[in-house]
C-alpha cells in the first residue's frame, strides 16, 4: 500500500502550478514569476515531479533535523538554568538574562522549549473592548502620564507598596518612587524630582482620585473669591503653570497601565535577584539601576527633536508650591490650630494684623511649618500642651491626683430583706409591733 504524505498548504499551490505547466498551459517563466522562484527550480521541481509523482515536491528536509539545530547538551543546560533560577520568568525576560549569563538563545527558541517543558503557558488572548487609537505626542514634555500602582513589588520580603509612576507619552521616558502610603506627600516628592530633572511640562494626564480632583462644593471663601475647589496637587500645578488633564477611564491611559504590567512582571523579578528587601534599598535600585535600563530598551525617538519643557520661573520655589496649605484663624495670643495641634509665632516674627486674620498655614516636605501672611513666610513653633486645670480653689493637687479620675459612685436597686413588714403583709403573716417602733 503506498504510503499517504501530507502536503502543505504552500506545496499543493505549487503543485498545481507545475501540473499547468505539464500540461502546457503557461510557460516556465510563468510559473516561476507565479511562484517566486527562480527559473532553475522551477525546472528542477519539474523534474521531480516527473520521477516521483506528487511526493516530489515535498521539501527534503521534511522531518529531518535541522543541520543548524541547537545541540541536545545545550538545550538541557538552558533548561536547568531556567528552572533554577527563572523558572516564573517569560521567556522573553529570561533570553535577556541567559544572554547576560553567557547562554544566548533567541526569544522563540526558547519560548517553545519552556512549554514544552510546561515552565511557560501561552496566554490566550482575550477579546477586549475597542478604544480608539491615540498617537503619542510629538515632542518630549508636552504629556506626562502620572499614576500609582499598588503591588507586592517586594513579594513576601517586605510590606505592601505603592509605585508612584511618571511617564512621557511621547518618549516612555519614566520617573517614579516607591512608597507605603500613595499620599499627597509622596506624589509631591515624585514630581518635584521630575521639575528638577528636566523642568515643567505643558500637561499632565491623571485618573479622578481625590488626589488631583475635589468632589466637594465651593467654601464661602472660595465663592467670593470666584475660584473652585481644587486639591493640594491641582493648586501646586496651577501655581507652576501645567495643565491637568483628567482621564475618564483607565483605557484613556493606557500606556501607564501596559507599562505598570510591564514593571510588575520584569521590576519584581530583577529586584528578587538583586536581593531588595527594603522601600529605601527599591528606590535606590529604581533610580540607579533599572530605570537607564528601561530607558535604553523601550524609551522611543519622538516626532519632534525638541524638548517641551520650560524652566522654573524665578518667584517660583519648589519648596513652597509642593506643600500642604490650609487656611486657619489666628487665635489672640498668635497661635493656629491644625490637625489638633497648636502652632504658634515667634514673638519677633509678630506683625501688625496677624491676630484674629485669616491666613495659610504650609506644612513642606521637609516637616516644618510655615504661616504664610501678607506675602510673607513666618516660622512656626509647636506650642506645649496645656496642664491639666485643677479643681481644686488654690489650684494645687497633691501628686498623683490630677491624673486620677474621681470615681461615682455606683447606684444599686435597693431590695429589701426578708423580715420587712412589707413582705410579711403580703404574706399574710401578723406583723412584729417590735419592728415597726
Amino acid at each position: 500500500m503506498e504510503e499517504r504524505i501530507a502536503l502543505s498548504q504552500r506545496d499543493r499551490d505549487r503543485l498545481k502550478v507545475l501540473h499547468a505547466v505539464e500540461q502546457g498551459e503557461r510557460t516556465q517563466v510563468e510559473a516561476a514569476s507565479q511562484l517566486r522562484l527562480s527559473d532553475r527550480q522551477v525546472r528542477r521541481l519539474l523534474v521531480r515531479v516527473r520521477a516521483e509523482g506528487d511526493r516530489g515536491i515535498v521539501h527534503r528536509l521534511r522531518g529531518r533535523p535541522s543541520n543548524r539545530r541547537i545541540a541536545a547538551e545545550r538545550q538541557r543546560r538552558i533548561l536547568a538554568r531556567v528552572r533554577r533560577r527563572y523558572a516564573d520568568f517569560g521567556p522573553t525576560l529570561a533570553g535577556e538574562h541567559l544572554q547576560e549569563d553567557g547562554l544566548a538563545v533567541s526569544r522563540e527558541t526558547l519560548r517553545k522549549w519552556m512549554t514544552a517543558a510546561e515552565l511557560w503557558c501561552p496566554r490566550r488572548r482575550r477579546v477586549k473592548a475597542v478604544h480608539v487609537w491615540r498617537e503619542r505626542r510629538a515632542a518630549f514634555g508636552e504629556l506626562v502620564i502620572w499614576d500609582s500602582s499598588p503591588y507586592a513589588w517586594l513579594e513576601d520580603r517586605g510590606p505592601l507598596l505603592h509605585l508612584i509612576l511618571m511617564l512621557d507619552d511621547a518618549t516612555s521616558r519614566i520617573a517614579g518612587r516607591f512608597a507605603e502610603h500613595d499620599s499627597t506627600e509622596e506624589n509631591f516628592r515624585v514630581l518635584g524630582s521630575w521639575l528638577r530633572r528636566y523642568g515643567r511640562p505643558l500637561a499632565y494626564y491623571t485618573d479622578k482620585s481625590s488626589l488631583f480632583t475635589v468632589n466637594r462644593p465651593a467654601a464661602r471663601e472660595e465663592e467670593l473669591a470666584g475660584q473652585k475647589p481644587v486639591s493640594q496637587i491641582g493648586r501646586a500645578l496651577g501655581e507652576l503653570g501645567i495643565e491637568s488633564i483628567l482621564a475618564h477611564s483607565p483605557q484613556a491611559k493606557g500606556r501607564i497601565e501596559n507599562a505598570f504590567g510591564t514593571l510588575q512582571d520584569r521590576l519584581v523579578k530583577e529586584m528578587r535577584l538583586a536581593g531588595v528587601d527594603r522601600v529605601e534599598g527599591a528606590n535606590r535600585f529604581l533610580e540607579i539601576r533599572f530605570v537607564p535600563a528601561w530607558e535604553e530598551q523601550f524609551a522611543v525617538r519622538p516626532r519632534q527633536s525638541y524638548d517641551a519643557h520650560r524652566r522654573l520661573e524665578p518667584g517660583q520655589r519648589l519648596e513652597q508650591i509642593l506643600s500642604i496649605r490650609v487656611r486657619r484663624a489666628v487665635a489672640q495670643d498668635h497661635t493656629v490650630k491644625w490637625e489638633g495641634v497648636r502652632w504658634g509665632v515667634e514673638r519677633e516674627d509678630v506683625c501688625a494684623g496677624l491676630r484674629g486674620a485669616r491666613a495659610e498655614v504650609e506644612r513642606r516636605l521637609d516637616g516644618s511649618h510655615w504661616l504664610r501672611f501678607g506675602g510673607r513666610y513666618l516660622p512656626l513653633h509647636r506650642c506645649p500642651e496645656a496642664a491639666p486645670r485643677s479643681a481644686t480653689p488654690s489650684g494645687l493637687r497633691p501628686p498623683g491626683v490630677a491624673e486620677r479620675k474621681a470615681k461615682r459612685p455606683v447606684s444599686r436597686k435597693y431590695i429589701p430583706p426578708p423580715d420587712h413588714p412589707w413582705r410579711t403583709l403580703l404574706l399574710g403573716r401578723k406583723p412584729d409591733i417590735s419592728t415597726l417602733r
